[in-house]
């Protein structure tokens, strides 16, 4: 449905009450913005927002829980200011503002303003790019290897916060808080349904 025939809709429902400037709003873009659950302490909460996205594209929800909804994004945000230095904490909020002023650039629009298919078309090209160069860098001998884009980091780290999540390790990996007996070789099958062991 698009912003023309929303408008239309809710004019209906209200019985055509809907004021100039409202109707003005909506046809110039104005809509309701995502929000988040959390209280951001490295990140700000736009900056959060936008991570929140990111991480629900990576790991949506199924019928298992997603990104979001494991406390994902809390857990970048407290990574980033518990673990990381100052000199990744900047590397990373500086792609975070590049890959935004990249969404805009491209769509018009900042990324937490796109459509979710566009969000998650253009969290798709990031991320394939970046892997690419990756994987086409040829390391230099005795420097340190550059530090890793805003989207490979966050994947990372979503990844991460997933896996180590009660859901993640319960839900999608195999748990046993104490495993049972030891079978040394047996197909994967066998063992847990393939599926791989979280502890």
């Amino acid at each position: 449905m698009d912003r023309r025939e929303a408008l239309k809709r809710t004019a209906l429902m209200m019985g055509g009450m809907v004021s100039a400037p409202a109707i003005m709003g909506i046809l110039n873009g104005c809509a309701a913005k995502p929000t988040i659950n959390w209280k951001p302490v490295f990140l700000t909460e736009p900056q959060g927002t936008l991570v929140s996205l990111v991480a629900d594209i990576i790991i949506p929800k199924t019928d298992t829980p997603g990104a979001s909804e494991t406390g994902v994004p809390a857990f970048i945000d407290l990574m980033l200011k518990d673990v990381y230095d100052a000199d990744t904490q900047e590397h990373y909020t500086k792609g975070l503002a590049e890959f935004d002023a990249a969404a805009k650039q491209e769509h018009g629009d900042i990324f937490i303003e796109l459509s979710p298919e566009q969000q998650a078309a253009f969290v798709k090209k990031i991320h394939d790019a970046a892997v690419e160069e990756e994987r086409n860098r040829k390391p230099e001998p005795g420097k340190p290897a550059p530090k890793r884009s805003f989207i490979l980091m966050t994947k990372e780290l979503t990844l991460l916060g997933f896996f180590t999540s009660k859901p993640g390790a319960t839900q999608v990996l195999q748990y046993e808080a104490v495993p049972g007996s030891y079978k040394g070789c047996i197909p994967l099958k066998e063992a847990g349904n393939g599926k791989t062991w979280a502890t």
